[in-house]
This record gives C-alpha cells, structure tokens and sequence, in this order.
C-alpha cells in the first residue's frame, strides 16, 4: 500500500514507518525534520508543519493515512482540506483520555469528554482529552464512517521519548530500598507500541475501521503488580518496594511528574480500567508484560536516560524513605 504517516519518525510512528517498510508497503513521511530526520531513507520525506502550509501533500495520493499526531481539531480539518479526498482510509491514534469519566471495564460506546471551550487550543491536563474526543469527531465527520480510532493507555516500550515506563524500570534495575508510591492496587494498563504498531498495520492491511482500545492487561491489574513485575525482571537481589501513603506524599509536594504513571490524584486514572477485549477478538496480541521490561531495559541500557531533574532524585527519594520511617 501507499501510506501517508502524519508524525512517523518519533515512538508509535516510528515502529508503524519500520514495521510497514519491512512489511514492502511505500511509505511518505510527513514531519518537520526535528527528530529522527535520518530515518528511513528508503521513505519519501515531506518536510513540513501540519500547522502551516501543507501545500507539500498537493498531487500526492496515498491508500491510507495514519495520524499520530494530531492533536487538535483544527489540525484534522486541515489534513482533511490539504488531501481532499486522496488520503484514502484515515487512521486516528487517539487515547483513552478522550473519555468523560469511564466506569471500571468500560468499553469503546463509553461517554466521551466534551469541551467547555470548543475553540480552545491550549493543550493541558484539563483540556488534552477533550480535544482528542473533538479530534475523533473531526474525523469522522470528514473521513468517514471506515475511519480506523484507536485508543491505547499508557503506550511504553524502546523509542518512548517520555520514558515513564522507562523511568521505573531503570529505578528498579539500580536496585535497594524503591519508595512505591500507594495505593498499590490503584489500576494500570499499557501497551506495547510494537504490538500497537503491528496490530494497526494488521488492521490496515484487511480494510477494517472502527473504535479499539489498545490496553494491557485487561483489568483489573494493579500498579503493585507492574512494580512488582518489574523486581522479577530487572531487580538484583535484595531489591525491595515499600509502599508510600499517597496523602504523605502530596502534602510534601511529590506529585506525577516526579513519580511517572502515579495515579492517585489523576482524574483520568479510570481510562487504566478499558475493556481490551473487541481489540483482542480483531487480532490484538500484546506480548507478555515480562517481555517488555526486559527490552525496555536492555534499549535503556544502549541509550540512557537524559537527566530528569523533575522526577524523583535517589537524594530525595532517601529522604522521603526516611522520615516515612520515622512517622
């Protein structure tokens, strides 16, 4: 197939370009040449800003169109205007945090969010699944009906530039006394994004549209559990978690930034809680989790982690174990 990637040389889009090419379609990259810019050369390369002029797209004509970066209405209907009908089938990467606020094991006919202020374009906390929800209604409204929507939950493996998953898998590989922060049986999900990528080409290749989460494991599943996964993985010995009260916590200014994937105060944390099963049932087939912290570690290992000074330092995470202990 000819396939038009919105955003492909950065984490999902970049396993969707390498799996498609090594899959023999012809792939045309649409990006602005900050990251990744020496990928795949074997790809044709449009070097522009979805935010400006895409007079870049006119004369091309493509099978399909995968977005993996949209973000804001406005941005669809562009896209929309710039191919006029010569992307062929749309392809929407959107999220779980596009719903309202979804009951434990909610499926894809959950309510979705719905912006207070629809001409808002300042991407928040607040406002991002908002406007992936407006997103979504853009493109059905523009693509159609065979338009292709998924929704994963937190996506992780190799390539992650946001490096939550990451973040703790390297924690727990240096080993000693992990401060865990609690509740421990506070819901997670994640995705692979190789088997996300793979999963969507598949989709691609049979013509099928519709809604799918892309999450792992079905619910519940606990943070305990990931941590915990984790130890059995990556830990050396006498590696151990100790549970840290999440009031304790906030009341001395530690929040999610510094402790990724923490989910005490995140009023999306019920998106950890989708049903995965129409995505399993369409093929599906997320590798096990134990698989994905080992070569999560092993890419981490070949390129390490920049410094992230709003995360958890070992200093402050001593100290923070510390007066916990002394309570």
């Amino acid at each position: 197939m000819r396939m038009l990637v919105v955003g492909g040389t950065r984490f999902v889009g970049r396993h969707i370009v390498e799996q498609a090419i090594g899959r023999g379609h012809e792939l045309t990259l649409l990006h602005r040449g900050r990251s990744g810019g020496g990928l795949f050369p074997q790809a044709r390369h449009i070097l522009a800003d979805r935010n400006g002029d895409l007079a870049a797209l006119a004369g091309g004509e493509w099978d399909v169109t995968v977005d993996v970066s949209g973000y804001l209405p406005r941005q669809i209907r562009d896209l929309a205007d710039a191919l006029d009908e010569r992307g062929g089938r749309y392809v929407y990467i959107s999220s779980v945090s596009a719903y309202a606020d979804p009951p434990p094991g909610f499926t894809e006919d959950a309510a979705l969010r719905e912006l207070e202020d629809p001409t808002v374009e300042e991407i928040t906390d607040e406002t991002y699944g908002g406007l992936k929800a407006a997103c979504e209604r853009v493109a059905l409204d523009r693509f159609g009906s065979g338009t292709l929507i998924v929704r994963p939950t937190y996506v992780v493996g190799p390539y992650d530039h946001l490096c939550r998953f990451t973040w703790w898998i390297e924690r727990v590989a240096r080993g000693g006394e992990i401060l865990a922060p609690g509740p421990p049986d506070a819901a997670i999900q994640v995705i692979d994004a190789r088997d996300l990528a793979a999963w969507t080409l598949d989709m691609i290749e049979r013509g099928d549209g519709g809604v799918f989460h892309a999450a792992y494991p079905k619910p519940p599943f606990a943070f305990r559990a990931l941590l915990e996964a984790m130890v059995v993985e990556v830990g050396p010995p006498g590696t151990t978690l100790t549970w840290v009260d999440p009031d304790f916590l906030d009341e001395r200014g530690v929040d999610a930034e510094s402790l990724p994937l923490w989910s005490a105060f995140d009023p999306d944390a019920g998106g950890n809680l989708a049903d995965p099963s129409a995505a399993l049932a369409a093929g599906l087939s997320p590798r096990p989790l134990s698989e994905t912290i080992r070569e999560t570690h092993a890419y981490a290992v070949q390129h390490p982690l920049e410094a992230l000074p709003e995360r958890l330092t070992p200093e402050r995470e001593a100290a923070l174990l510390a007066e916990w202990h002394q309570r």
